[in-house]
């Protein structure tokens, strides 16, 4: 009875508003398949996000193109913006700045040589930066040497001190890892621990030239500052670190997923290891070291 008086209802309500009762529940049945099929996509973003907590919403797309096809999804950039919007999943950028340069000290500082180098390979030019990270325990300090062509992290070490042998390990392993053929440029900014004897020796040993910033400007040392951004920004800063030991196994893992995992804009969408085993075909965004800094 109560079914019979429902479906007179709503045939009077279809009535008003020119709609026939196959209309109604062919709408019904779609609506009920939207919503499911974005229950789908969100539980898609969430599993890439598991690894890459701020993956934005351009390397979503591409990363779950494929998905869609399979899925007989048809949803496209913006559809997928507005869905991370409608479900509070859009990333917020951060802006953090610790200053862990001290470059007011008696060593040789060298010349700025790497701002008109446009890369053509990988191990063509190398740039070096230090950022900190805070655990349970207190300060630590991580050491980055990248491949400024691939945006590989060529070399890496986490200390609790900003000593200039932790910037030294990082560069021994990627001298270690790493196979220079031709010739190799190291930028960096004029901290201490660059123009240490120590650090300049190995360089010096292992024919590698030496290049410097010549001021505080960080267009001068682009590319190695947005590296140490993305990993804090997309991952480090949401993290739990108990200890330097506790942050060296989390910043081994975030830099494997960085290296093998997320997508560049500015190498044309592929992985750093994919741009790694490339040579002279990434279309450049560049003209010249000055002009890097971009989304990527």
């Amino acid at each position: 009875m109560k079914s019979e008086h429902k479906d007179k209802s709503l045939q009077t309500l279809c009535g008003l508003f020119g709609y026939s009762r196959q209309a109604y529940y062919k709408k019904e049945k779609q609506q009920i398949e939207s919503s499911l099929n974005q229950e789908v996509v969100i539980g898609l973003i969430k599993d890439i996000r598991k690894r890459k907590p701020r993956c934005g919403t351009r390397k979503l797309y591409l990363e779950l193109e494929n998905d869609f096809k399979e899925l007989k999804l048809n949803i496209g950039r913006d559809k997928l913006f507005n869905l991370l919007r409608e479900n509070n999943l859009l990333i917020r950028k951060r802006k953090n700045y610790t200053k862990t340069t001290n470059s007011h000290h008696w060593l040789k500082k060298y010349p700025n040589i790497a701002k008109d180098i446009v890369p053509q390979r990988p191990n063509q030019l190398w740039v070096a930066d230090i950022t900190y990270i805070r655990t349970n325990k207190g300060f630590t300090y991580l050491s980055l040497i990248t491949d400024a062509y691939s945006r590989k992290i060529v070399g890496w070490d986490l200390s609790d001190s900003l000593s200039a042998e932790n910037a030294v390990s990082a560069l021994n392993k990627a001298l270690h890892v790493e196979t220079i053929i031709g010739e190799l440029v190291h930028h960096s900014d004029r901290g201490i621990q660059y123009c240490s004897n120590q650090y300049v020796n190995i360089l010096n040993k292992n024919n590698v030239k030496i290049s410097m910033t010549q001021n505080s400007d960080p267009l001068e040392n682009a590319i190695a500052e947005r590296v140490n951004g993305i990993l804090k920004d997309e991952w480090i800063n949401d993290m739990k670190i108990d200890d330097l030991d506790d942050g060296i196994r989390k910043v081994r893992n975030v830099i494997e997923i960085y290296n093998t995992d997320r997508l560049h804009s500015s190498i044309d969408m592929l992985t750093p290891v994919q741009a790694h085993q490339m040579v002279g075909e990434l279309k450049r965004h560049w003209k010249n070291y000055y002009s890097v800094i971009q989304k990527n």
